[in-house]
Formats: structure tokens, C-alpha cells, sequence
């Protein structure tokens, strides 16, 4: 029995399936936001873990004793629960909302990976990577018009 693997070839006797969803573009830019804010979380995240490993890095001082503030620590923690925030507020967001969180979180993000963190080699690689991913949000959600047929927000 030959199964229906094409789009448009009929499911049930005389039916085809509908490929033209006019909020496909919404959910689209939502998932392609989401998966960009993982994208620069897991950079975010090994950067910090091969920073472990770097006797310079302000973590291994740290660790070696030389305590960090409560208000460096916080601001840290912030900083990354804003990262991970986004890859859910990407998907649940309304257009317009979803929009500036995007581009505000985004651009707040860039200037704390540009400003922080050690200067060597291989924080400068995964901070640049950092960047072109936060780049390509923001330029995203700018671009990102109101979906035909959505209410706005």
C-alpha cells in the first residue's frame, strides 16, 4: 500500500492537506528567535566551563579564595536568567512585546559579553561568537513584521 507523502497529496479520499497558514510566519520567527537564544546560551555556558580551567580567569580566583561580590554575582545571575528567559518568552510572546524583549535583551546582552569576562583567546572567540548570534536576534525581530491576520499587541 503506497502511504501519502507529499503535501499535497490526499490524506483521506478527496482531501488534501492545507500548506498555506497564514501564521506560519509568526510561529517561524519565534522558533528561529528561541533556537538563537540557545544557540548563544550554550557559547555562553562553555565559555564559562573552559573558564574553569584558565588559572586567570576572575571564577578561578575565586575559587582560589578571593571572594566576588554578592551585587558582581547578582548582577551575573541576571544577566544569564535574561539569556534563558528569552528562549521561553521568545515562543509565548505576542508579536510586538516579543519584538522589543528581543532586541532590549539582546542589546543589553552584547554589552555585557563585549565588557566582561577574561581577555584571553578563547573567551575572545566564544564572546565574538556571542555576539553574531545576539546580532542576528536583534536584526531578526527589527526585520520582524506584524503577521497578516494577528491582532496587535
Amino acid at each position: 500500500m503506497m502511504h501519502a507523502l507529499a503535501l499535497d497529496m490526499p490524506f483521506v479520499e478527496g482531501e488534501t492537506m492545507d500548506t498555506n497558514i497564514n501564521t506560519a510566519g509568526m510561529d517561524d520567527m519565534k522558533i528561529r528567535l528561541s533556537t538563537l537564544w540557545i544557540f548563544v546560551l550554550f557559547n555562553m555556558v562553555y565559555a564559562d566551563i573552559i573558564s574553569l580551567m584558565d588559572p586567570v580567569a576572575p571564577i578561578r580566583r575565586a575559587m582560589a579564595g578571593t571572594p566576588m561580590s554578592q551585587g558582581f554575582l547578582l548582577t551575573g545571575a541576571i544577566l544569564m536568567e535574561t539569556s534563558i528567559a528569552m528562549v521561553l518568552l521568545s515562543r509565548v510572546l505576542h508579536h510586538k512585546a516579543n519584538r522589543w524583549a528581543n532586541i532590549i535583551a539582546g542589546a543589553i546582552n552584547i554589552v555585557a559579553v563585549i565588557t566582561g569576562g577574561p581577555t584571553s583567546l578563547y573567551y575572545i572567540f566564544f564572546a565574538a561568537v556571542e555576539v553574531v548570534g545576539m546580532l542576528f536576534i536583534i536584526w531578526f525581530a527589527w526585520k520582524w513584521t506584524n503577521p497578516e491576520g494577528q491582532a496587535r499587541s
